[in-house]
């Protein structure tokens, strides 16, 4: 009973909205979503901070959707959660991926740390115009969409589990003042 107390006071103490854990459909990340928007509207945001929100959690719960679906078992499990930290808000994900996945994603990764606002604009449009595109939809453009609408740097890490896989945490600010994209 004590962690339930203490697990409550660091989620009040980190202002942490909303955490799940576990399989990610598109039933539950429609039911993150609504979550989400009706602690936002409590909370009276403003539509164009909640716009950019909800963006950033689609791209991360598609991410999730669209990257379980032909794991093994144990890669189905993954964690998401939104809170608000100094002012802004923040959305983490982490999931389970297999070592051999781990240099493609750390590469796209650190191409668009190393990108500036119209840098991710134009490897975007690159990426559409060249058509390439992975066998799940993807080349790294929720990624960049990503980095775009938050306007910030993505925090990311791969921590290798005991099996010689690796967890991956990304982690997004979302900055609550209004910023141009």
């Amino acid at each position: 009973m004590e962690f339930i107390r203490r697990l409550h006071e660091i989620m009040l103490n980190n202002k942490i909205m909303l955490v799940y854990e576990g399989e990610f459909t598109q039933d539950i990340m429609k039911s993150v979503l609504s979550m989400t928007e009706h602690n936002m509207d409590s909370m009276k945001e403003d539509l164009i901070i909640k716009r950019k929100v909800f963006n950033v959690m689609v791209e991360c719960l598609q991410n999730i959707v669209k990257h379980s679906d032909e794991r093994k078992e144990q890669y189905k499990t993954s964690v998401f959660f939104i809170g608000i930290k100094n002012g802004d808000y923040f959305i983490c994900t982490g999931n389970l991926l297999e070592a051999e996945n781990v240099p493609v994603l750390k590469a796209k990764l650190e191409q668009i740390n190393s990108l500036d606002k119209e840098g991710l604009k134009s490897l975007q449009k690159e990426l559409i115009k060249s058509g390439a595109l992975s066998e799940k939809g993807g080349a790294g453009l929720g990624l960049i969409d990503i980095a775009r609408k938050s306007g910030q740097k993505l925090e990311y890490s791969f921590d290798e589990t005991e099996s010689g896989d690796f967890f991956y945490s990304l982690y997004i600010t979302i900055p609550r003042t209004k910023q141009e994209n």
